[in-house]
């Protein structure tokens, strides 16, 4: 009709807001990888130190991860790792993403002991890379190489099993007593001319430094 005005829809297209998703899925921020490096030397070898922990920063800084916890442990032999307790501890709070180390033998007492940390740290979600071997378990090749030392680690019990069974069937062999020295049985004579003496059973304990229970066992025996 004339004096009509026909009015069409305006496309608004720069009122429309980007929804930030590609193909149905939200864009993910890149997770900064949080790293706590494990740096052991022996009283010895103390003078490493540095070089360990300058080695592990620049690799974390290379791989783009920030170094928020450091442990630095000096001790000998397979000593227990007390501080390395500590990185494990912020493992199981989820405070770190990976643990740094600059060889296998820094971080665990045997192969036994380092497998059953990796085990750990892996149902943990929390990765582990050791700087001498390459050893990288958040990679697929490194997954395989902890496979193999749970090999390793197998034939290192049954190793430690057969020398102690074969220690045992030489003890027998030889005539030995196997098992705890029967310290108290040696004193049942004396412990009983004691008691008969009118001394406690304490007293006699304090006495021949073995303890009231063998004391009161031997005499319950003696009884019978």
């Amino acid at each position: 009709m004339r004096g009509e005005r026909l009015e069409m829809p305006v496309k608004q297209g720069s009122g429309i807001r980007k929804s930030g998703k590609v193909f149905g899925q939200g864009q993910k921020a890149t997770k900064m990888i949080r790293a706590g490096i494990y740096a052991r030397v022996s009283t010895q070898d103390q003078q490493t130190l540095p070089m360990q922990s300058r080695a592990m920063r620049e690799y974390a800084a290379r791989r783009g991860w920030m170094i928020v916890q450091q442990v630095k442990e000096v001790g000998s032999g397979a000593a227990q790792r007390q501080l390395r307790e500590k990185l494990l501890e912020a493992a199981r709070r989820r405070e770190i993403d990976v643990v740094l180390v600059w060889r296998l033998d820094r971080w665990g007492r045997s192969v036994t002991d380092l497998l059953a940390t990796l085990q750990e740290l892996e149902h943990l979600g929390v990765g582990f890379v050791s700087l001498s071997e390459a050893l990288d378990l958040t990679t697929p090749a490194g997954r395989a190489m902890a496979a193999l030392l749970s090999v390793f680690a197998e034939f290192e019990r049954e190793i430690l099993g057969e020398r102690v069974r074969a220690g045992l069937a030489h003890a027998r062999q030889n005539g030995k007593r196997l098992g705890r020295p029967l310290t108290a049985g040696l004193h049942a004579g004396q412990i009983c001319k004691l008691h008969r003496a009118g001394i406690s059973k304490s007293e006699i304990s304090r006495r021949l430094n073995i303890g009231r229970t063998s004391v009161r066992r031997i005499l319950t025996s003696e009884k019978g």
